[in-house]
């Protein structure tokens, strides 16, 4: 028996909805100057949220590899935007902290951030936010 999902790509929607705000971003960060990806804007935006926390812990919150966040936080510390800290009682794990330039460069782009959230928000008011949220929840819920 099939069910009535099964003929609606809504992960399709969901990728190719994302992909466009992405791209809009992008193009705003650029258009206003800043040297910086969006997965870049990503990672600071956490790091502003949560000085101090591990790399580990970081790639945990943004869904990426270790790998992928060790390659963008070299970009960002050559850039002058974050800065390592040794962990205390580990000397093999590293904490992670903005600049001072980091600090203003999150300061200058979110504006621009929040303008994207807005325009994509539209005229959707706080009830379609809400029902948006349980949405999204209950399918992230479905795959843990």
């Amino acid at each position: 028996m099939t069910h009535h999902s099964d003929h609606r790509a809504y992960f399709f929607k969901i990728d190719t909805t994302i992909k466009k705000i992405r791209n809009a971003l992008q193009k705003q960060l650029i258009e206003a100057g800043f040297d910086l990806t969006v997965d870049q804007w990503v990672l600071i935006d956490h790091i502003y949220r949560e000085q101090g926390i591990s790399q580990n812990g970081l790639a945990e919150l943004t869904f990426k590899d270790p790998p992928t966040v060790t390659r963008i936080i070299d970009l960002l510390e050559k850039k002058g935007l974050v800065e390592r800290g040794l962990a205390a009682g580990d000397r093999r794990k590293f904490n992670l902290f903005l600049t001072e330039k980091g600090q203003k460069t999150y300061n200058e782009a979110f504006p621009i951030v929040a303008e994207i959230r807005r325009k994509g928000w539209g005229d959707l008011d706080e009830a379609d936010y809400q029902h948006f949220i349980r949405i999204m929840d209950s399918i992230y819920a479905n795959f843990t």
